[in-house]
């Protein structure tokens, strides 16, 4: 949200996903999209069957790199420096959008001077891509007539994710490659409703519809609206609240449907900064690591057992409707509303569509949103009133910043957090697999899909196997400097010489004991992409 934020003045996909399938070109970039996000995949594949040209930037050979006319297999980390390499080979070519360039952006100048720096040579260097796939790529995306830019967690869970999005945003804006149909900046969001809840006001420095804190009119607006006082200083961000809690200086924390306990970097701060705690509530749908600290659990509501909306990466707001009564016998919402009202501030509702309704008379992207017209048609925000069609297309004739230009901002490659050294010699990646979802605290009940993927697999290359004497399904050992785990090695030609791969699904290899927690320093978000290991047999 920030990086697009910044360069656009909206942090959200540009395009609906459907649009996918008509674009000439597509650019993946941090993103397994067959795994991570296989719906949104099979609308790549259309675009594919239908002769599109498809460009992958990922460090592993993962199934879409397979299909791709070019694979540019940068090191982990290196985002920054690949995407100023193709942005000088398109200048240096010829290739820029001048028009688009002079009417519709600022700050070109300042990036044009930078990218200067990042000859196909250099590059090469940094990130280990040909200098051959570089200037490939730069001509396929830059000459498509509708090329768009599909990226997800492989790009903003770094300490640099923020200037990643950024430098996305940067190509884009270089070819006029935006506010067109089939083309823009898609961010694929790591879990369904992400957006929504995104949306609507979970950052410290903002309230609802991204409105800053600091603003006395928007403090009103919501003071107004709730009857109560709003303090103009920001709250924390978790990783903040474990400082705090570790300090003993936080002493509580009300947790809905998270497992930081399994998914967050550096674990063992982690379990100490919860068992830290005075007190600690979860609210989850099952038992998972976190609550094995809580001092209350509350039941939580699933999908089928909710009435209301999630918002989706397109920016689409989905009616959801339960299929079935909460089991627990209140939803999520009622029960945030019982607690409340017992701490002494009346909170009622009748229904979720009264609380849609709140959202539209204070968020002005929501501000034509109700349950009456999701019944009947479907919604993309921005929708500011009850007559407007909704919004499949961003930026058509003017960006969200002050002026309604885009903003190019000069950026420079700095490295992971971490480096490999002579003691730990391998980056280590996190993601995820097909069969199971986040913690897998709901997949791994399935009996299906625990048969298809039971256990933790260590993915690592041939290259490296052959050196360490380590065949496929040998028990090895992966050590950071944080801690060890234990798996089955998997020995594919998806991990390049230097690289391995693990998931995060698997409470019994729990690989978060290894990351760190280097953090973007803007949005706090940890960098699972990248931490330096050592790997023995054993």
């Amino acid at each position: 949200m920030a990086g697009l934020a910044t360069s656009f003045g909206t942090g959200a996909a540009s395009n609906s996903f459907n649009q996918i399938g008509d674009a000439e070109t597509i650019f993946i970039i941090g993103s397994n999209t067959t795994e991570g996000h296989p719906i949104v995949s099979l609308h790549v594949k259309k675009a594919l069957r239908k002769g599109a040209k498809l460009l992958v930037a990922d460090p592993r050979k993962i199934w879409l790199a397979e299909k791709a006319d070019v694979w540019l297999n940068q090191k982990p980390g290196t985002n920054i420096a690949l995407l100023n390499g193709l942005i000088h080979i398109i200048l240096q070519e010829g290739w820029e959008n001048k028009e688009f360039i002079a009417k519709r952006t600022e700050g070109f100048k300042e990036l044009k001077k930078k990218v200067l720096e990042y000859d196909p040579r250099t590059v090469h260097k940094i990130t280990g891509v040909s200098p051959e796939a570089l200037y490939d790529a730069a001509r396929i995306y830059a000459q498509s007539k509708k090329s768009m830019i599909l990226y997800g967690l492989g790009v903003s869970e770094h300490r640099t994710g923020t200037e990643g999005a950024i430098a996305i945003a940067n190509l884009a804006l270089v070819c006029g490659q935006i506010g067109r149909e089939s083309t823009g900046v898609n961010t694929l969001r790591g879990q369904n409703n992400v957006q929504g809840a995104s949306d609507l006001g979970p950052y410290p420095n903002l309230l609802p519809g991204y409105q800053q804190l600091s603003d006395p009119d928007v403090r009103r607006k919501f003071e107004k609206e709730w009857e109560v006082p709003i303090q103009a200083e920001p709250g924390l961000k978790f990783p903040a609240m474990l400082d705090q809690a570790i300090q003993r200086k936080m002493k509580g924390l009300f947790i809905l449907g998270g497992d930081q306990a399994q998914t967050d970097p550096n674990i063992s701060r982690v379990w100490k900064a919860l068992g830290s705690l005075d007190f600690l509530v979860v609210q989850d749908i099952f038992h998972t690591e976190t609550t094995k600290f809580a001092d209350v659990i509350l039941p939580g509501a699933s999908f089928a057992e909710k009435d209301g909306t999630f918002t989706n990466g397109e920016r689409r707001v989905q009616r959801i409707r339960k299929a079935i009564e909460p089991v627990a016998g209140m939803a999520d919402w009622e029960v945030i509303c019982s607690v409340a009202n017992r701490m002494g501030y009346p909170m009622k509702y009748n229904h979720p569509s009264e609380i849609m309704d709140e959202i539209a008379r204070l968020v002005p992207n929501y501000g034509g949103i109700s349950y009456e017209r999701l019944e009947r048609e479907s919604l993309q925000w921005p929708c500011p009133t009850k007559d407007h069609p909704g919004t499949a297309i961003m930026y058509k004739n003017v960006f969200e910043r002050p002026g309604g230009l885009a903003r190019f901002v000069a950026l420079d490659h700095k490295g992971p957090g971490e480096e490999t050294d002579r003691e730990y010699p391998y980056s280590l990646i996190t993601g995820r697999i097909r069969e199971h979802y986040n913690n897998g605290s709901m997949t791994r009940r399935s009996a299906g899909i625990k048969e298809l993927a039971p256990e933790e697999l260590i993915e690592i290359s041939p290259a490296d196997a052959g050196k360490l004497k380590i065949n496929d399904g040998d028990y090895i050992k992966v050590s950071s400097r944080r801690g060890t785990v234990r798996g089955k090695a998997k020995v594919t030609d998806r991990s390049q010489k230097g690289v391995v791969f693990m998931s995060f699904h698997y409470p019994e290899t729990l690989t978060n004991v290894l990351t760190s927690e280097h953090r973007d320093p803007i949005t706090d978000t940890p960098e699972y992409k990248a931490c330096a290991v050592k790997i023995e047999k054993g």
